[in-house]
Order: C-alpha cells, then sequence, then structure tokens
C-alpha cells in the first residue's frame, strides 16, 4: 500500500515532564489538593507545587523501578493505580524534577519512561487465549491500542463538534480475525495464532463460521472485537462460554477502517454483533472531565456491573497528527472496584 501507513497511534508516555495546570481545594482535607496536569485529576501534597511547576508525571499503569524514591509504592508493588483520597479520584503521580539523573533536558512533555526505568503494568493472558504462535501480528493491520482521553487537549479543541457515535469499551481481550488472499488468519492482540481447537479465540472464530463469511466478501478485510465470557478478566459481565463483540472493520487492500453507517452494514450482513453503541449522534466536546464523566455508567451486558469506559469515534473517519481519531475514556469506578 505504499511507503506511508496513515494508521498509527499517539505513543503512551508512562513518565514525562508536565506542568501543573491548576490546583483546587478538596473538601475536608487541609493537607492535600487537587491538581490537574494534563486532562489527568490527581491529588498532591499541599505545599509541594504551584500552579505552573514542572513535575514528572507518571500515569496509571506505571510500574515503577527499585529505587529508594519509589519504595514507599512497595505495598502497592510499585505499580501507580486509581485511588480515591478523602472522597477525590487520583490519577497518576507528580515527583519532583530531581529524581531525573543531571544532564536531562528539562522540556515539558519530554519523555522520561526509560531514563526512569518505568515499564508498563500487563495484565496476565488468560490460558485459554495463549494459543500457540504462527508469528507476530500482521503489519498490513494497524493494532486496536486507544489513546486516553486526558492525553487528547489539542485534537479534542481541533474537532469539537464533530459528528461522533459512542459504543461501550468492554473488559475482555482484543481479537482480530482477517482474509487475506484466501488466508484466514486469527490474532490475541500481539500474535497470529496457530488454530488450536482448544483456544477460545479460534472456537469463536468457528462457531461463527468467520472464514467463510469473510471469503463470501470478495475483498479482503479484518474484523476486530473484544472477547469476554468465563475465564476472561473474571468474568464481569456474568456470560455463559465466551463471545466477541465487534467494534472495528479494516478494509486491507484500501488500509482504511470503514465508516461507522459502512462498519454497520457490515455487521448485519455477516451476522456478527457489535460492540454496545450508546450514542449515534454525539457532537464532541473538549471538555475533558465531561468526557471522563460521560464513561461512568453500568455495562450494557450486565446492569449489575459497572462499565469499562467508552470509546468515542467520528461518523466519518477522520486521520490527524496522531493517526486515527479515535479514543477511550476509562470509568474511574471501574478501575476503583476492579483493578486488583
Amino acid at each position: 500500500m505504499g511507503e506511508t501507513r496513515p494508521y498509527f497511534f499517539y505513543m503512551r508516555q508512562l513518565a514525562s515532564i508536565q506542568r501543573i495546570k491548576a490546583l483546587e481545594p478538596i473538601e475536608n482535607a487541609d493537607a492535600i489538593l487537587k491538581a490537574t496536569v494534563l486532562g489527568w485529576q490527581l491529588v498532591v501534597k499541599k505545599g509541594d507545587y504551584q500552579v505552573g511547576d514542572l513535575c514528572v508525571y507518571c500515569e496509571i499503569d506505571s510500574l515503577l523501578p527499585d529505587r529508594a524514591e519509589f519504595e514507599f509504592l512497595r505495598p502497592r508493588k510499585m505499580r501507580i493505580r486509581t485511588v480515591r483520597l478523602r472522597g477525590q479520584i487520583s490519577q497518576g503521580i507528580c515527583f519532583p524534577l530531581s529524581i531525573l539523573p543531571e544532564g536531562i533536558d528539562l522540556q515539558e512533555d519530554a519523555d522520561v519512561t526509560e531514563v526512569l526505568g518505568v515499564t508498563k503494568y500487563e495484565p496476565p493472558m488468560p490460558a485459554n487465549l495463549l494459543g500457540i504462535a504462527l508469528g507476530p501480528f500482521p503489519s498490513f493491520i494497524p493494532k486496536t491500542d486507544e489513546t486516553r482521553v486526558q492525553v487528547l487537549q489539542e485534537l479534542l479543541d481541533k474537532y469539537v463538534g464533530e459528528p461522533c457515535y459512542i459504543a461501550e469499551k468492554l473488559d475482555g481481550s482484543s481479537v482480530t480475525y482477517y482474509l487475506k488472499e484466501g488466508h484466514f488468519g486469527v490474532c490475541s492482540r500481539n500474535l497470529e495464532l496457530l488454530e488450536d481447537p482448544d483456544n477460545s479465540i479460534w472456537q469463536v472464530a468457528r462457531a461463527l463460521d468467520l472464514e467463510n463469511k469473510l471469503a463470501a466478501l470478495g475483498r479482503d478485510c479484518a474484523l476486530q472485537g473484544e472477547i469476554v465470557g468465563e475465564g476472561i478478566q473474571k468474568n464481569k459481565y456474568q456470560l455463559r462460554g465466551q463471545q466477541v463483540f465487534f467494534f472495528n472493520v479494516f478494509d486491507i487492500n484500501a488500509y482504511r477502517y470503514l465508516d461507522f453507517p459502512e462498519f454497520q452494514a457490515m455487521l448485519e450482513r455477516l451476522e456478527i454483533t457489535s460492540t454496545p453503541v450508546l450514542e449515534t449522534n454525539y457532537l464532541l466536546s473538549n471538555d475533558i472531565p465531561k468526557l471522563v464523566e460521560m464513561s461512568v455508567g453500568k455495562s450494557a451486558l450486565n446492569a449489575d456491573a459497572h462499565r469499562e469506559g467508552i470509546v468515542i469515534r467520528p461518523i466519518t473517519e477522520r486521520q490527524d497528527m496522531i493517526g486515527r481519531v479515535s479514543f477511550k475514556a476509562i470509568n474511574p469506578e471501574f478501575l476503583l472496584k476492579y483493578d486488583d
């Protein structure tokens, strides 16, 4: 498809130099303040920072290295999580610039993840999804990563008012099924898998007859979705067996995602189910706290379970400097309840 591949994604900076944008009091809390860094809200000790100060900010899911400055995190297994302090949700942590080695260029937005030895927490893959690797994830299909809304203020400002749809983000494991030049491929998040009758991803492929359905299209396409159910992420939705709910259809030859109306029509033709669509005519807001608030709610799959969050995309696919205009807002109540 030529030298330029348009689908790339914002590279997550687990640890970066950021500016304290705001400090606000927390009710009935004299020693701590609510700080705003990028679009994140977190708790800091009163007196440690002033508005406009630079700091080292570490996002949630950061695993900090074994260093004296981070020893207080050992009871939390060195992982930064979403917490609630005196009623205030706190996502991430700030450190003074002094934790950085000498000679670092102290520029706002500089990525210091590798400098500090910070790594990303990854939940273990369920045994029934592991499978046997045929090879790496195909290079001709984009992976399914979504950028968190808290780091996309400039993008939101640019696309404010854009007609979008909102879908529920399900808590399962990402899967991709594709047909290219007659080859049917089945993939986990990072690998293409050999067929295995004990592998749940392959079991779903055969149960839905996806190979034959894709072959009948007469075009090379990939289906991307979330597998949920028994044995996956503690089955928060209390489903029987495993199911896949789809959120992308990718035209491999044209190297593009289908616009939302095309996507819906394709899923109907293939007789497969999309992730729950919550709204189909949403005019995009650039208010990050409001978007995070919109993520709070119960799942369409089970009214007793918190939904993981929402994914927002334009009705008509858009490309920008970050790649595809598509992002997620994670429900903080979900993280507080389920983030072991």
